[in-house]
């Protein structure tokens, strides 16, 4: 069996399309949506993440206020570059960049930031939001990979979906989205981990299998049922070397996969920018 491959970016490329009239509509109302990113320290990776997505921005008519603090900045200097973007008029959604140097407390710095500017959807009030089904930010992976399986047309209302991993980042919050009422959720969801012996039992009788462990090869064709659709959220980085969660050779089990390289990637850009736009659109009224 040949598994049939769920690139993000025709999905991430949906998103984009659909944001364009909104995006032109804000700005016709005299509010050009901000999305304002901070970076603490040299981290090449952090600062080309952050250049990427303010030329992201600049093409889809956004401003991208940036603030760039060095790697020898303290505590306060976070606290005070967020408080300035939270002040700012023309922002309506902020990026802390991560990993930060290690003398910032990164969850800290996240309670300082406005929850209603709360671009990664992961500060604890957006995360409460989450979990009782009121409006607010999502976090980006978890929403990408239910706009990826809405577009590719997979099932997941009321069926098995085993989610590999239990992390405030993706598994936890992912979990909560896709056992939502919606059409493209309300699924029965299982969240497994590696504290969990046979987990396996669980991902061979899972219809929908989300690897989100971040541990490398974790997923391998054994664990799975024939068929099945397998979505690779996890990665881990060695230097510049992706690390994928998802073992290549589950292909050739799978019904339908992601690929190893552009499959959720691209989606989390994608709804990063509409939580950007939401938030624009929030504050016009």
């Amino acid at each position: 069996m040949s598994a049939r491959l769920l690139p993000g970016k025709p999905v991430a490329d949906a998103v984009f399309a659909e944001l364009g009239p909104r995006i032109d509509a804000l700005i016709a109302a005299g509010h050009t949506p901000g999305l304002g990113t901070i970076l603490v320290g040299d981290d090449s990776a952090s600062a080309g993440y952050i250049r990427m997505k303010q030329e992201k921005a600049a093409s889809l008519g956004l401003t991208s206020p940036h603030i760039h603090l060095g790697a020898d900045a303290t505590q306060a200097d976070v606290l005070a570059a967020i408080g300035d973007m939270n002040d700012a008029a023309d922002v309506d959604a902020v990026l802390l960049q991560h990993p930060t140097p290690p003398q910032i407390d990164f969850d800290a710095a996240l309670l300082a930031l406005d929850p209603d500017k709360d671009v990664d959807g992961l500060h604890p009030v957006n995360m409460g939001r989450l979990a009782l089904g009121m409006p607010g930010p999502v976090p980006c992976t978890p929403a990408g990979i239910e706009a990826l399986l809405a577009h590719y047309e997979i099932p997941i209302a009321g069926r098995e979906v085993c989610i590999l991993g239990r992390g405030t980042t993706l598994g936890r919050p992912l979990a909560l989205l896709l056992s939502q009422k919606r059409p493209t959720a309300n699924a029965a969801v299982t969240v497994v981990h590696t504290g969990v012996p046979n987990w396996a039992d669980y991902t061979r009788r899972a219809e929908v299998v989300i690897a989100a462990a971040g541990v490398p090869g974790i997923l391998q064709p054994e664990h799975l049922t024939p068929g099945v659709t397998v979505i690779g959220g996890g990665v881990r980085y060695e230097g510049k070397r992706l690390l994928p969660d998802v073992d290549e050779s589950c292909e050739e089990v799978a019904g339908a996969i992601t690929p190893r390289v552009g499959g959720v990637g691209p989606t989390t850009i994608a709804l990063l920018f509409r939580n950007a736009v939401e938030a624009a659109e929030r504050r016009v009224g």
